[in-house]
């Protein structure tokens, strides 16, 4: 007996040594370590693995996005692959690759102004931007464009769409630049992604970037999808959603379909985007982080199944693929991504993608310089061939809801000119009108005065929009009022520029109320 005691000792701490080692396949009780050593080449191999991933994630779900609302892909259903493939979209689809080219952006950011520029650098560089933007991030160019700065641009009183994924798809590059940092990454996310989102919208980008962060730790996707949720707030819907298909993929740990139609069930429900209430499309980015989320789990580490399940799953199934293949080529490394994928890659590696001055290769370059900067920033070394890592331990970020007291009860479809409307009614709390300008003239911004309940004076509520016909600086929705006084409202326009040949044409009226 009195030999047992030092041997448990002894024991105990062979344990703790095991279950704190990072990077191990099967490690059975794998933990975050406080320092993570690791050559240069690997780190350089594992941050080309994630753009790589994302890449050919993106390129192999592209044909399918949003073709499949509220239904997954069938087995049934073949998904189209073949040498040279990545190129065809290259010549003839580059904007397949809009969430790639955003990642740009803001890593091109980074590298002319450094890691403390400001958020306002960041988000002019897009507002700017010669692409086409949809959802959140053409509703936060309008703002910014207007002088509505971050993170107020983001935010869902300004903006309708602040729920949607649109940060998720461009938090690749925060992972990236973070190995084993997830803070760092959430750090980045509370500067970027509250340019365009909020809420739940904003939490689908921070758990991306912290799965790519400790992506760079362990090989246990597991333990990475668990660790990474510890960065959001447990009583947000994001966290409950995340949490129910950890849970489910641990009672159908061989049925991704039945952990699919349980999430469809639960979480599917879309109240904030106008596009997306009442109809099956669905770009909201609980749902479509769940699918990330379901491919990495199901896909068990192996390239192509991961891929493909986020794919079948539905909704936005370029962008799902191609972070759940980012984090997972990250694990990786870009050696280990079979060859079968890399072949159309290496085709355009040192092609630019579109609207950038910025190829495949030079990313892999620039978040390499970057995340070694990172590295440093926060206590790590960098000393010849070696990285030595000061490891976080996931904290979680702000709690924040969007659309709280907001529910949405009608869509009226309007499908009238706004020089025909006298009056529109409504019951509710909150209202969006959605529409476009038409003029043959881009550079025309129609100015419309917004009343509601009187057309006399101005009143609190009311607003002079300026509604630009040019598709590029568009406001997204034509008009939204929230948290207004519950009840019936009126609500009628005055077009104080009106030109010949230009229209106005009002779709339709979304309604809200405080109770469901």
């Amino acid at each position: 007996m009195k030999h047992l005691f030092p041997c448990t000792l002894l024991f105990a701490a062979m344990w703790l040594m095991e279950a704190c080692s990072p990077g191990t396949a099967g490690t059975n009780h794998p933990c975050i370590p406080e320092t993570y050593t690791i050559s240069k080449d690997s780190l350089l191999d594992k941050i080309k693995g994630g753009w790589a991933g994302q890449a050919i994630g993106c390129t192999y779900g592209g044909p399918t996005e949003f073709k499949y609302c509220g239904t997954m892909i069938q087995d049934y259903v073949p998904i189209e692959w073949y040498d040279g493939y990545i190129k065809w979209w290259y010549d003839n689809v580059p904007g397949l690759y809009d969430d790639v080219y955003m990642d740009l952006t803001f890593v091109n950011v980074f590298d002319r102004l450094g890691l403390d520029a400001p958020a306002d650098s960041f988000a002019m560089a897009f507002a700017t931007a010669e692409y086409p933007l949809w959802h959140a991030n053409q509703a936060a160019r309008y703002n910014i464009l207007q002088g509505i700065m971050p993170p107020a641009s983001g935010h869902w009183m300004n903006n309708p769409h602040a729920c949607d994924l649109d940060y998720q798809i461009e938090a690749d590059y925060a992972g990236l630049m973070s190995p084993g940092m997830p803070n760092a990454a959430s750090g980045i996310a509370d500067k970027i992604g509250h340019i365009m989102t909020y809420g739940d919208g904003w939490y689908g980008g921070v758990y991306v970037g912290a799965m790519y962060s400790l992506a760079f730790l362990s090989d246990d996707i597991g333990f990475i999808v668990k660790e990474a949720l510890k960065t959001i707030p447990q009583e947000s819907q994001f966290y409950q959603c995340m949490s129910d298909v950890i849970r489910w993929h641990q009672q159908y740990p061989d049925d991704w379909k039945q952990t699919w139609f349980e999430c469809e069930k639960k979480w599917s429900t879309d109240i904030g985007c106008p596009e997306g209430v009442f109809v099956p499309y669905n770009i909201d980015a609980t749902i479509n982080s769940a699918y990330i989320l379901i491919g990495l789990l199901y896909g068990e580490g192996d390239f192509y199944k991961t891929m493909d399940i986020s794919t079948r799953c539905g909704q936005d199934s370029d962008c799902n693929p191609a972070s759940a293949a980012g984090i997972l080529g990250t694990i990786l490394g870009y050696n280990r991504i079979p060859d079968q994928w890399k072949r159309s890659l290496k085709e355009v590696e040192d092609r630019n993608f579109a609207y950038t001055d910025i190829s495949l290769n030079k990313a892999y370059q620039l978040s390499f310089g970057q995340a070694l900067q990172m590295i440093e920033k926060n206590g790590g070394t960098v000393e010849g061939d070696l990285v030595t890592i000061q490891c976080q331990q996931p904290v979680a970020v702000q709690y924040e809801k969007a659309f709280e007291g907001m529910y949405p009860t009608g869509k009226r479809g309007i499908n009238k000119k706004i020089t025909d409307i006298q009056e529109l009614e409504f019951n509710g709390n909150g209202v969006v009108i959605r529409g476009n300008v038409n003029a043959s003239d881009e550079e025309y911004v129609a100015e419309v005065e917004l009343y509601i309940d009187g057309t006399g004076g101005r009143s609190e509520e009311a607003e002079t929009a300026q509604l630009p016909a040019s598709f590029a600086k568009r406001r997204y929705e034509l008009f939204w009022k929230y948290r207004l006084t519950e009840g019936k409202h009126t609500i009628a326009f005055k077009w104080l520029n009106p030109q010949q040949g230009v229209s106005i044409q009002i779709s339709e009226m979304l309604v809200y109320n405080a109770r469901k």
